[in-house]
């Protein structure tokens, strides 16, 4: 019998169905697996253990009675703490929140729940998910399980290192500038951004109202296992992938960019992938279209109307100042609200775009959205997630958060998906020379899921895939 922390969502449904295991034994050992690790690695926002328990041993009555009620029946997942869970505080790493407790569940909760899944708990993200650096006021620092002292990204972070290290069969997140990407990256883990509003973000908090955010927002698995990330998919999104021949994709495997960092380690990884799967696809090394100016467009697009709706949050009356508060806690670490947060709110101020510019940005997008759709029909881009693996803590968000716009040189390669509204799969494929993993992320147009899953599937068997990380075991 294998560890269970092993096991993936979908042989963990399978185990449960046939009787091999009972999903009260499952939920039990991932709830004394996150007790243990947690005091670690920190990933946890709030846990549901009891409530857990409970669904667990309903779910075993309807297995021996002969009324599994769906594919995820008596698996135990884990959900970002971005999506509401009725009986549970969304605290969006807030204090004045942690009282606020949600009668209804997300949209995707309510489906994954309908397939039967028991939810042990919700995840650690920063102040209302505002960065890619998971640290908050509320619940402290998640860290990365493979190295303690490096980020576990963000702002899904607490979901990518709780799957790193087995804290559940299977995860949900949700990205708007990287956020499953950037931990599945960091944490070795699989994770998929949806395409643009193929899956319902009604319950997902912050709720991003923008047109032109909202386009970018895409919600999907953070898993074990490819196969997951197509399971979880399936039940959450409005509309099933066409059928899809892997065969006939061209593959494009970009080499490096002017003015775009990437680490000696990273390069030969994309290098490697260029050169083996040449042998089986057609590869090509160029950029798609639209790549250049979309870091600059993800910044304009998050920095519309000077984020007014994200400043109006951070506090109970909405009458908090980001300045004053980032004053504040420099100088007496006297503010609930995180200096990452505070200081990404006046950046969005000083880069908000004027009305033009955003009618700009509007016909650029109809534009390209049209031409995309067209290059993606037989596409697949294979990109790196970032210049390099897991920074130390804050580095990530140094680079991401400059008043210098650094970020035109360090987030390209994940804004691309957010600016188009495209599905992206990462799959790790490497480690470096210290272990830390390394992830690719394959984009391609809404439609084409299935494709990338199979191409996802021949990555992860043909290189490092998902490994877990065995450090906080009991």
């Amino acid at each position: 019998m294998p560890n269970l922390l092993d096991l993936d969502a979908t042989e963990t449904a399978r185990l449960i169905r046939e009787g091999v295991i009972t999903s009260i034994d499952a939920t039990n050992r991932f709830i004394a697996h996150l007790q243990s690790m947690n005091l670690h690695v920190n990933c946890l926002s709030g846990e549901r253990f009891e409530e857990a328990r409970r669904d667990a041993a309903a779910a075993d009555e309807q297995v021996q009675t002969g009324r599994p009620t769906g594919r995820l029946h008596g698996v135990p997942i884990s959900v970002k703490d971005c999506f509401h869970i009725a009986g549970m505080a969304t605290t969006a790493g807030l204090p004045y929140r942690k009282g606020i407790i949600e009668e209804t569940d997300a949209d995707v909760v309510a489906m994954l729940k309908r397939e039967g899944a028991v939810i042990l708990g919700k995840t650690n993200t920063p102040a209302l998910c505002f960065c890619q650096e998971t640290d908050n006021k509320l619940h402290g620092r998640t860290n990365n399980p493979w190295n303690l002292e490096r980020t576990a990204g963000g702002s899904s972070g607490g979901e990518g290192a709780l799957i790193a290290a087995g804290g559940a069969a299977v995860g949900i997140g949700a990205d708007i500038g990287g956020s499953i990407r950037f931990p599945s990256h960091c944490n070795g883990i699989i994770g998929f951004k949806s395409g643009n509003k193929k899956v319902s973000a009604a319950g997902n908090y912050p709720f991003v109202s923008i047109a032109e955010q909202d386009r970018m927002l895409g919600i999907g698995a953070m898993a074990k296992s490819v196969r997951d990330a197509r399971l979880m998919n399936e039940i959450i999104s409005s509309a099933a992938p066409a059928h899809a021949e892997l065969g006939q994709f061209k593959l494009m495997i970009p080499g490096r960019q002017p003015g775009l960092p990437l680490g000696k380690e990273t390069e030969a990884v994309l290098s490697r992938l260029r050169a083996e799967l040449g042998q089986h696809f057609e590869v090509h090394e160029e950029m798609p279209p639209h790549f250049k100016p979309s870091a600059l467009v993800w910044q304009q697009i998050m920095s519309i109307d000077g984020a007014k709706h994200v400043r109006q949050l951070i506090s109970e009356h909405g009458n908090l100042k980001p300045m004053n508060e980032y004053v504040k806690d420099r100088f007496s670490g006297g503010s609930d609200v995180h200096p990452y947060l505070t200081w990404a709110l006046i950046g969005a101020g000083l880069f908000k775009p004027s009305p033009k510019r955003v009618a700009e940005i509007g016909a650029l997008l109809q534009q390209g959205d049209q031409e995309l759709d067209a290059y993606f029909q037989d596409r697949i881009t294979v990109l790196p997630v970032y210049h390099c693996s897991a920074p130390v803590h804050g580095r990530l968000y140094k680079e991401l958060f400059s008043i210098q716009k650094t970020y035109l040189k360090y987030i390209p390669y994940v804004a691309y998906a957010n600016v188009w509204g495209l599905p992206s799969l990462v799959v790790p494929v490497a480690e470096d020379k210290e272990g830390l993993p390394i992830g690719v992320q394959l984009v391609s147009r809404p439609g084409n899921e299935e494709a990338l899953f199979q191409l996802g599937e021949l990555l992860e068997q043909k290189y490092r895939g998902y490994k877990r990380c065995e450090k906080y075991d009991q």
